[in-house]
């Protein structure tokens, strides 16, 4: 009866820690963003906190300062859209049209400051050389593959 008392308990303890070390970690790994649309809502407790905002990059709103490296450019989620003043150096896959990620914070002024851009890309990942030679991805061909028959 021992034994199996033992048993239990060391399961019990097992599956406990499991579960601590899952609901302690999990809530800190999760990365949320705020869209454009939602941090214009934000409430004036916000100004000033470091948040993520996630949306579009606006086609042409692009300006970078010369001689520095800070760009402002607009951000959209098709309701809102929200001025970003970066300072940095944006990530290779950043343009205009693309999704972006950005952290930083929103101030008083109504204007987001970020110091880092996440760029999020298409699905449709080439490499560089095979875009230069002109090889176009075989969408269809791919589609016909993944049908079910």
């Amino acid at each position: 009866m021992k034994r199996r008392q033992k048993f239990i308990l060391s399961v019990t303890v097992i599956l406990l820690a499991i579960a601590y070390l899952i609901s302690g970690q999990f809530g800190k790994n999760l990365i949320y963003f705020f869209t454009p649309s939602e941090v214009m809502g934000l409430s004036p407790d916000y100004y000033g906190r470091k948040i993520r905002a996630g949306g579009m990059v606006v086609a042409n709103s692009v300006k970078v300062t010369p001689g520095s490296s800070q760009m402002l450019f607009q951000l959209t989620d098709g309701e809102g859209t929200i001025p970003v003043d970066h300072n940095g150096a944006p990530p290779d896959l950043f343009k205009e049209g693309q999704g972006a990620v950005v952290e930083g914070y929103w101030d008083r002024d109504r204007v987001f400051h970020s110091k880092m851009i996440m760029a999020k890309h298409s699905e449709d990942y080439m490499p560089i050389e095979m875009k230069k030679a002109g090889v176009m991805l075989p969408k269809k061909d791919l589609l016909k593959t993944l049908q079910v028959k």
